[in-house]
């Protein structure tokens, strides 16, 4: 993100794995993905990390950063490592919500804290707030790709951003007030962009691991959750929540749970706070609040990258239905909250720090304002309408008719994928029809000037494809006629033309890729070799004329059958003389007969294999 962090981004591509599908182009909401030399790769600075393209590359070559050995480094550091744990848990864990508990103890975080605590001094300072001002105008902080969307695509709506840290700052700076600066804190969850607002503030939180990366680390250390959910569940080993348990705020990973949790909230119909789910209706919302220009007359505005919430984050690791995911999380927080157990409350003077400080609440280590971390608006150019134009011909639109808009590319319009190609983001060979145009001109050309004849046809023996030489042997139409007609001939049943096409059939069933025979045909001789393609989706055959070097064949035999008559007449005058060199001399002239004789008399039409040069029939 350009926030001097030499690790990697949190997502990034396995050049290895990547197919140029263009999948993940046409998943990322804000195109922030660069195709080089056909590989997809992230550019980082347009990026706003909400998993789209982790989620719809189909051969998983978008890959999230690992932090687990980060992790491990920081618990085997000494320090005392709490774990900022995502109420989303409940929805990820729905068989075994306090085997994971145990399960994080053992792999040796000294506590266990809900990020929910922060979601609730969040709530409380902005009822703080809103009884003290009437209205709350702002945008949630709650989800970091929300927050680098504003920042990265609409920079003039940065004031509008709330104030007030995200849940999961507010939570590790609560942690660093109550336990000390020096502990670690290490958030788990379903988000990506967690790990993106870790680096950008270090320490609120230290890393950030998705529910992915936490699964694998059980499994590497042997911590089935069935069995311990089944044996392992103590008071003492679940152990407690600190500083307490969360309350209802336990239900802000769910779209509308953070209003939900506001004093206001508990009238539905109240209109000072609306809640808008997944990223395009987030963008559209932008757009909107953007182009009015009204942003102090607009409710506090809960905006989540993630359809749904946070509980259909990319790092989640089980893919439940909407209505199992969402019920499980308003069953814990409905089991939370009559449960007979201390929850928590968030302290006023604490909440008066927050709506006091912001964003220097987080400055005790670093010292900066959030600006700093951010790189502003997502580095897109402007091209000339000449210059649009120009790349839109370089993709073989030079009318409005050729802009078919299909999005194959992954751009939503062909001057959209016009404009990235000038940009640097996009290649010539991602248009899917240019290519297809392209390589359908290839073939074109090779057809057409082939000097041999050439057909394709598919399964129902239907001619796909042939050239002015086919229609000229098997037709009897030459020259400008047989060009003509050759547009004219797909679609049509090859056996109008050829006779023998119970050959082509049996292609088909063939496993080589190729063969070759040799055909007598009305009087010409012919080579054929048949060729498959796409997996003998087609059967294609070229037929070359070899009638003259078949004609120059036999005028070779007529000459050494005339030497031999020759030789004989010889012999018998000086059979004496000659000896058995005479007889070595007729085995020689009737051995080359025998290779180029072409037999006597009307040759049928029909084929032969090619290693056969002896037989036609």
């Amino acid at each position: 993100m350009g926030n001097g962090n030499s690790r990697l981004y949190p997502i990034y591509t396995e050049l290895t794995e990547c197919r140029d599908c263009y999948k993940c182009v046409r998943a990322c909401p804000v195109k922030s993905i660069q195709v080089k030399d056909a590989r997809a790769v992230v550019v980082r600075d347009r990026c706003i990390t909400c998993g789209k393209c982790v989620d719809t590359c189909p051969s998983h070559a978008k890959k999230i950063r690992n932090d687990v050995y980060r992790a491990r480094e920081l618990i085997t550091s000494g320090r005392r490592v709490f774990v900022s744990l995502a109420p989303s848990y409940a929805s990820e864990f729905i068989e075994t919500p306090e085997a994971v508990l145990v399960a994080l103890r053992t792999l040796g975080f000294s506590d266990i804290s809900e990020t929910a605590i922060g979601a609730a001094l969040v709530s409380a300072a902005i009822d703080d707030h809103i009884e003290k001002n009437g209205n709350c105008p702002w945008i949630s902080t709650a989800c970091p790709s929300v927050v680098e969307l504003v920042h990265r695509y609409h920079p003039e709506l940065i004031g509008q951003l709330s104030p007030i840290p995200s849940p999961l700052q507010c939570h590790s700076a609560y942690l660093r007030h109550l336990y000390g600066q020096d502990i670690g804190i290490v958030f788990i969850g379903p988000c990506i962009a967690k790990k993106v607002e870790a680096d950008q503030r270090p320490g609120y939180p230290d890393l950030a691991l998705t529910f992915r990366e936490l699964r694998s680390w059980f499994a590497s250390e042997g911590l089935d959750l069935q069995e311990i959910q089944a044996h392992g569940i103590t008071s003492e080993s679940v152990g407690v929540m600190l500083p307490s348990e969360a309350g209802e705020s336990t239900l802000y990973p769910v779209e509308g749970g953070m209003v939900a949790s506001f004093g206001i909230g508990k009238d539905v119909f109240q209109d000072q706070a609306v809640s808008v789910s997944g990223v395009d209706h987030v963008m559209e919302t932008l757009r909107d609040l953007a182009k009015s220009g009204e942003t102090e007359a607009s409710p506090f505005l809960e905006l989540l990258n993630c359809e749904g919430g946070c509980i259909y984050g990319p790092g989640k690791s089980n893919f439940r239905s909407s209505a199992v995911s969402k019920a499980s999380a308003t069953r814990f927080t409905k089991k939370r909250l009559s449960a007979n157990r201390p929850i928590f409350s968030p302290p006023s003077d604490f909440v008066q720090v927050m709506l006091d400080k912001g964003y220097g609440l987080l400055s005790q280590t670093l010292q900066t304002n959030p600006g700093d971390y951010f790189l502003g608006r997502a580095p897109g150019k402007t091209f000339s309408e000449e210059a649009i134009a120009k790349a839109l011909s370089d993709l073989g639109k030079n009318s409005v008719g050729d802009e078919l808009n299909c999005g194959g590319c992954g751009y939503n319009s062909c001057r959209d994928m016009a404009i990235a190609y000038l940009d640097g983001m996009a290649e010539v060979e991602m248009c899917v029809t240019k290519m297809r145009k392209l390589a359908q001109s290839k073939i074109d050309v090779m057809l057409r000037t082939l000097p041999m004849g050439v057909v394709i046809v598919d399964r129902n023996l239907t001619i796909v494809d042939c050239n002015s030489p086919f229609l000229s042997l098997f037709a009897d139409l030459d020259g400008e006629l047989g060009a003509v007609a050759v547009d004219r001939v797909a679609g049509l049943p090859l056996h109008r033309f050829v006779p023998f096409h119970g050959e082509f059939s049996q292609q088909f069933e063939t496993e080589g890729k190729t063969s070759q025979y040799r055909l007598h045909f009305k009087g010409k001789f012919l080579k054929v070799t048949f060729f498959t393609i796409e997996n003998h989706r087609l059967v294609g055959a070229m037929f070359q004329d070899i009638t003259t070097p078949t004609i120059r064949r036999e005028t070779v035999v007529k000459k050494a059958d005339a030497v031999i008559q020759k030789s004989l007449e010889t012999v018998q005058q000086i059979a004496s003389l000659l000896g058995e060199n005479a007889a070595e001399t007729e085995i020689m002239l009737n051995s080359l007969i025998e290779a180029f004789q072409v037999p006597n008399g009307e040759v049928p039409d029909g084929f032969v294999a090619d290693s056969d040069q002896r037989t036609l029939s």
